[in-house]
């Protein structure tokens, strides 16, 4: 068992799990890194950063979402199964959606990620 420290605990009042976070923190990573923005990883990323400006219809949404999964199953097979990715962009706001199951736990996960806007 994994603990962090100094000791935290989660929303329902057991103990964090500090490889949740870094998860988060990893599948972040990969959605909002550019293509060419890694010098040793050229095309480590997903492209969804193109999405906030380009043009919305359901064959693009379709499309990125199908890069985005991609993308994820690329870079982090070896850590998440990826079920669905969801994406969605308002004005300035990129919203992102993601159910996985990380391989250690075997327990589902759905987490939204939400990059721009106002906050």
């Amino acid at each position: 068992m994994n603990v962090n420290f100094p000791y935290q605990f989660d929303g329902a009042g057991g103990t964090a799990d500090p490889l949740a976070d870094y998860m988060n923190q990893l599948i972040e990573q990969v959605l909002f890194t550019s293509a060419g923005e890694r010098v040793n990883l050229p095309d480590f990323g997903s492209g969804l950063m193109q999405m906030i400006f380009a043009p919305t219809s359901p064959e693009i949404a379709a499309a990125t979402q199908f890069t985005v999964q991609g993308a994820l199953q690329k870079w982090l097979s070896g850590q998440i199964k990826v079920q669905s990715v969801l994406a969605s962009s308002v004005d300035s706001t990129l919203s992102v959606t993601v159910t996985y199951t990380p391989l250690n736990t075997g327990i589902p996960q759905v987490q939204t990620f939400v990059y721009g806007g106002n906050g």
